[in-house]
């Protein structure tokens, strides 16, 4: 990819959160909608808040170098959505809510050309801590700052999909930046999660609310601001959002926990992975 493809004037700037730190401790969890603005603004302030967290937490099962899925453990040198390991060769690479840049740490050493994005500069932070010559690009996703046809894959481990107003406009941007017959590959929360509570043991077996319910989950400040915001779409909008973004769906992946995984993660555990999905995965190509 040329340097100029991702020129730093391009980029989304990054505005601070600090007005929200003390108040997010505080987040009273509702449900209720929430915009593109107002979605991507929470988004930012809650992961430059608990990036740190996150990375202590997880980065070990996450690797430095690796690229997993979900927390089930589905690694894509297994998997191989965007295509054999040995076909990455050379392959301009655009990752999508990248944290720390452990995936494209991955895809750089298969010899692609990744670029790794993400909202969150404080994210982006400990991807310069773990080091690596993986371009890093700090930008919203429903506005990449490349040019079109930049990218041959793009591909989304969680990022940014389940926490945008307007999932369509996002296909349509990855679109916008791929080559005719690129792949697109995203992970999300499996749509069925949402009728049952979020716990790892038995109490988040029974159903609990109703899976039709788009409504946003939003946790927000003693102001009514938002602070964290993910937005809930059925095994069927998120097919048809495929589809008018401009994409063909190839395939649906419902990964099964495997039985090497004991960890639990939120409301993913063995006990509950053996029963119902936690993460659909979605390889769509564009036309």
């Amino acid at each position: 990819m040329n340097q100029e493809d991702c020129a730093p004037e391009d980029a989304y700037a990054y505005a601070g959160e600090d007005a929200y730190e003390d108040d997010a401790d505080d987040a009273e969890a509702t449900r209720r909608e929430a915009g593109e603005a107002e979605s991507s603004r929470a988004s930012r302030g809650w992961w430059d808040r608990n990036a740190d967290e996150y990375q202590s937490e997880h980065g070990a099962f996450l690797g430095d170098d690796r690229f997993v899925w979900g927390p089930e453990g589905l690694d894509e040198a297994e998997a191989a959505l965007l295509g054999p390991a040995a076909s990455l060769k050379g392959k301009d690479v655009l990752e999508i809510g990248a944290g720390a840049a452990q995936c494209s740490r991955w895809l750089a050493a298969q010899g692609a050309r990744p670029v790794a994005l993400d909202l969150s500069h404080r994210q982006l932070q400990h991807a310069l801590r773990i080091g690596g010559d993986v371009p890093l690009v700090e930008a919203d996703a429903a506005r990449l700052p490349f040019r079109d046809g930049s990218f041959d894959l793009a591909c989304s481990a969680y990022g940014a999909v389940p926490f945008v107003a307007d999932p369509v406009n996002v296909m349509r941007e990855v679109r916008r930046v791929l080559r005719p017959g690129g792949r697109w590959v995203f992970s999300v929360t499996h749509p069925i999660r949402w009728a049952f509570p979020d716990e790892p043991g038995p109490e988040g077996l029974s159903v609990a609310a109703s899976y039709f319910d788009r409504t946003p989950y939003v946790e927000q400040d003693e102001q009514g601001r938002a602070v964290y915001v993910e937005h809930h779409r059925t095994l069927g909008d998120r097919v048809r959002d495929v589809v008018a973004g401009g994409f063909r769906l190839l395939d649906l992946v419902e990964p099964e926990w495997p039985e090497w995984n004991a960890q639990e993660w939120g409301g993913w555990s063995p006990l509950r992975g053996n029963l119902i999905p936690g993460t659909a995965i979605f390889v769509c190509e564009r036309d």
